[in-house]
C-alpha cells in the first residue's frame, strides 16, 4: 500500500504539471486565424460553450472541448459582453477572452458632415446596415421628442463621427447627436458677443447654417457671419441663395433663376424677406455656430465666390460690384464653389 501510496505520489505531480502545461500552452497558443482580420459576434444569451463551438466552426481552434477544459485548469472564467469582436492575426484564445471580459467590440463610425440636410442624415442611417432601421421617415412619431427645443427638426442634430456598435439603432445616433447639438448650442450662446443682433439660441443655429452652406474655406466662417450680423445690425436683408435653394427643395434643378430671387411664396427667399429664414436650412458644425456668436468686427456688408472656394469680401455696394464683374461675370474656365481636393 505504501508502494502504492509512493508512486501515486511521484506520478501525480507530473501529471498536474503536464495539465497545466497543456492547458496553458492550449490558450496560449495563437488562433488558426488565415485572414487579417475576422469578426466573431457573441449574442444575447451566449454563453462560453456557445462561443467556444463557434470558434471551432470557423477553424480557429481545434476543440471547444479541449478549450473549455484548459480553461477550467488555468482557472479562467469569463463574463461575455454582447458584440462583434475582431480578431487579428496571432490573437490567442486567452486575448479574446480577454476581449470578451472587457467589451472591447468592435466600433462603426457614423458621419455626418457639417451642412448636410436632416433630410439627408436619415438617408444616410438607412443606408447602413449595421444600423437596426426603427424610423419609417421624416415623420415618424419617434421624432416627436426632439421638438422640445423647436418646433422643427432641421440643424437641432449635431454633425460629427459617432462611434456604434452593430445593431444600434437609428434612433440612439439622433439622441446623441441631438444631446451632443443642445449642449454645444447652450455653451457657445453662454459666450456670444453681447452685441449680437440674434436673439436667441434658435436664432444662432439658424444663422450658423446659414453660415455653414455658405462657406467653402474654413477660416472664413467668421468673416462670413460678420457680413450676415452686420447685415442684420443695419436692417438689410441677407440676401443668400443657399436659403432660397433650400426653400425651393426637390424643384431646385441646379440653377437658381430670377424668377426665384422674385419668388414672393418661398419664405426662405431672404432677397425679399428681412431677417433670418424660419428654420435653419442645414445641420451646422461647432465651428459654424462659435463664428455667428463671436464673428469678424471689420465692416464689410457684400462677399462673393472667387471660384477656388474661397470669397472677395467688400464693404460697399460699388466694390461688390466690382468683385461681381471680376469673378461671376468673367468665371475662369475651372471656376469652382469650393476648394479643390
Amino acid at each position: 500500500m505504501k508502494r502504492i501510496l509512493f508512486c501515486i505520489g511521484l506520478v501525480l505531480p507530473i501529471l498536474l504539471g503536464a495539465a497545466w502545461h497543456w492547458s496553458s500552452t492550449s490558450i496560449n497558443r495563437p488562433l488558426s486565424i488565415t485572414e487579417p482580420t475576422t469578426v466573431i459576434e457573441a449574442k444575447a444569451g451566449d454563453g462560453l460553450i456557445k462561443v467556444l463551438a463557434r470558434l471551432e466552426r470557423l477553424g480557429l481552434i481545434p476543440s471547444a472541448r479541449a478549450s473549455r477544459l484548459a480553461l477550467r485548469i488555468q482557472g479562467h472564467s469569463v463574463n461575455l459582453k454582447v458584440g462583434e469582436y475582431e480578431l487579428q492575426q496571432g490573437d490567442t484564445l486567452l486575448e479574446l477572452l480577454g476581449r470578451f471580459e472587457r467589451g472591447d467590440v468592435v466600433l462603426y463610425p457614423v458621419t455626418i458632415p457639417e451642412g448636410v440636410t436632416f433630410d439627408w442624415m436619415l438617408t444616410y442611417l438607412k443606408s447602413l446596415d449595421f444600423i437596426r432601421h426603427t424610423l419609417t421617415g421624416p415623420d415618424d412619431a419617434q421624432l416627436k421628442s426632439y421638438r422640445f427645443a423647436a418646433d422643427y427638426l432641421e440643424g437641432q442634430f449635431l454633425p460629427e463621427t459617432y462611434f456604434v456598435t452593430r445593431g444600434e439603432t437609428d434612433v440612439s445616433v439622433l439622441d446623441r447627436s441631438f444631446t451632443a447639438m443642445q449642449q454645444t448650442l447652450s455653451a457657445v450662446w453662454s459666450s456670444c458677443d453681447p452685441k449680437t443682433p440674434l436673439k436667441s439660441p434658435q436664432e444662432a443655429l439658424i444663422l450658423a447654417s446659414i453660415v455653414e452652406r455658405e462657406t467653402g474655406v474654413p477660416n472664413e466662417r467668421p468673416q462670413i457671419a460678420g457680413v450676415f450680423t452686420r447685415r442684420l445690425t443695419k436692417g438689410m436683408r441677407l440676401q443668400t441663395d443657399p436659403t432660397i435653394i433650400y426653400g425651393l427643395g426637390d424643384n431646385y434643378d441646379g440653377n437658381l433663376r430670377r424668377v426665384h430671387l422674385n419668388d414672393t411664396k418661398n419664405p426662405y427667399n431672404t432677397y425679399l424677406i428681412k431677417g433670418l429664414p424660419p428654420t435653419p436650412i442645414a445641420l451646422p458644425g461647432t465651428a459654424a455656430i462659435s463664428a455667428v456668436c463671436n464673428p469678424t468686427t471689420d465692416d464689410s456688408l457684400y462677399f462673393v465666390a472667387k471660384g477656388d472656394g474661397s470669397h472677395a469680401f467688400s464693404a460697399t455696394l460699388g466694390e461688390h460690384n466690382r468683385n461681381v464683374r471680376r469673378y461671376q461675370l468673367n468665371r475662369r474656365s475651372n471656376y469652382r464653389s469650393s476648394p479643390a481636393p
